[in-house]
């Protein structure tokens, strides 16, 4: 291998950890999103916002850093593949993360102390869901996995019958109508996640191609 090839291998390892430490964000942030909310833990949702400000500098780092190498490398095949798949998701992280800030976000209005328990359980099992899904969805980028697109379809399923339980729970009339609209905004934002996970496992298809690919520099 020519020392210019070992350095194009050496960027783009360090693109893929970039791109690894914004789904690990993703996904161990959620929880505590929704932890927030149910307890109304404004100090949580403090740390949420102070790891947002890191990805909102990383993923146009990551941009960066992935035209330099399309412009000066001129890669093809595999790797040309591999670019691209981290320009069309690198964005979607950035979204999904912005959702799990909207969801903390309403710990500044204390809704989990008027939630119904039925209300309670669901939102609980979607954030667990939504989480699953994102390590699942991590799992399958850094593995190359393709096979777990219709995996995380089939979840997205169960996600939207629990859009549908919170919904007509969330219309049932036992909490007050303010509550009862932040909740339906937190229960769409929990649907987007799952969605999002769904979109990026898809991506790993295209990035696999007809054979699992190893990570960069595996």
């Amino acid at each position: 291998m020519n020392e210019n090839r070992e350095e194009f291998q050496r960027d783009l390892e360090r693109i893929e950890a970039k791109v690894i430490e914004l789904f690990a964000m993703v996904a161990e942030d959620l929880p505590r999103a929704t932890d927030a909310l149910l307890s109304g833990d404004n100090d949580a949702l403090a740390v949420l916002i102070e790891r947002e400000l890191i990805i909102d500098a990383l993923w146009p780092e990551i941009e960066e850093l992935v035209n330099r190498e399309i412009v000066l490398q001129a890669p093809v095949a595999v790797d040309l593949r591999y670019l691209l798949s981290v320009l069309r998701i690198v964005p979607v992280l950035e979204r999904a993360h912005d959702l799990v800030i909207s969801i903390g976000s309403r710990a500044n209005h204390s809704l989990g102390e008027e939630l119904t328990p039925r209300s309670r359980v669901i939102v609980e099992r979607m954030s667990e869901l939504a989480s699953a899904m994102w390590r699942q969805a991590a799992d399958a980028w850094y593995q190359r996995d393709k096979t777990v697109a219709s995996s995380l379809s089939e979840r997205d399923e169960e996600m939207d019958e629990l859009h549908s339980s919170l919904t007509a729970e969330l219309a049932s009339g036992q909490m007050s109508v303010q509550v009862a609209m932040e909740m339906a905004l937190v229960a769409r934002d929990y649907e987007r996640l799952g969605a999002h996970a769904v979109n990026i496992a898809r991506r790993v298809v295209y990035l696999a191609g007809s054979t699992p690919e190893s990570p960069p520099g595996s």
